[in-house]
């Protein structure tokens, strides 16, 4: 049990670590809400089932924190591109890659 937990604690830190690289990288903000959400939620879950998994005592509050992370996520990463579209922020597109590789 000891290690599976340690290899669920360990591929949660791995993809809350691609997350916030994936934030720091992506050209656009639609871009880094879905780097932010889709890698972090698969991190925070494999990382609260790990700490589930080497302490059965808080399995069910784990389960539950997962459930509740698998509710909001998506709300939440919504209502951000919903805000940044209604700010008429646009996405970013193949014409601004192409000038950007024409200033450098």
């Amino acid at each position: 049990m000891s290690i599976a937990s340690a290899i669920l604690m360990v591929l949660g830190g791995a993809f809350l670590g691609l997350g916030g690289f994936g934030v720091f990288r992506m050209p656009d903000v639609y871009n880094r809400i879905q780097a932010g959400t889709k890698a972090t939620t698969l991190g925070a879950f494999s990382l609260i089932l790990g700490v589930g998994v080497s302490n059965p005592d808080w399995l069910v509050k784990s389960i539950l924190i997962i459930v509740f992370i698998a509710i909001t996520n998506p709300v939440g990463s919504s209502t951000l591109a919903r805000a940044a579209y209604k700010k008429g922020i646009t996405p970013y597109t193949k014409a601004d890659r192409e000038k950007a590789g024409e200033q450098q």
